[in-house]
């Protein structure tokens, strides 16, 4: 479909294809990592990886487990894994910024919570150990009043505990 100004108005076809040929590439290493990881992941890759051992087990006698015997079944693993590391790490990549995209939605979403946390994971370990001293505090008031629910972030825990300094002084 064409609109007034005779551009294709159909998007679907023209904001997924690859601009260039490392995006192409990326595409494919994508789909190609999740396909093997979830094939990899499965009961008959299993079955299949350990029927290969048996078979190379039960054909050690035949070839007088020689060192070429050996050599077979340690260079066959050692390139599989080795190339099986990075494929699966792409996969958890991908899995990781999908679960704190989700993450952040939810925090965002929730009028509750503190948004400081959304993009938490791109803070250095310096500063995560800050922000979890901060909610190791919080949790512990929280204990204090036996009630996890109370507070939900540090400003609110601090302005909570100063109106009940100020209460138990009017009191006194």
């Amino acid at each position: 479909m064409k609109n007034n100004n005779g551009n294709n108005t159909n998007n679907k076809n023209n904001n997924h294809k690859p601009k260039n040929k490392e995006t192409r590439f990326s595409l494919f290493f994508d789909w190609f990592s999740t396909k093997v990881t979830t094939l990899a992941g499965s009961p008959g890759a299993f079955i299949f990886a350990f029927a290969i051992i048996i078979v190379w087990g039960f054909t050690g006698p035949i070839f007088h487990f020689s060192d070429t015997w050996q050599l077979v079944i340690n260079t066959g693993t050692t390139i599989i894994t080795f190339l099986m590391v990075f494929v699966i790490q792409q996969s958890q990549n991908k899995d990781t910024v999908a679960l704190q995209l989700k993450l952040n939605e939810l925090i965002a979403a929730n009028r509750n919570a503190s948004n400081r946390l959304i993009d938490v994971e791109d803070l250095t370990q310096e500063e995560l150990q800050v922000l979890k001293t901060f909610y190791v505090k919080l949790s512990e008031r929280a204990e204090k009043e036996q009630d996890l629910k109370t507070t939900h972030s540090i400003d609110e825990a601090d302005e909570n505990a100063e109106e009940k300094l100020k209460t138990t002084k009017k009191k006194t």
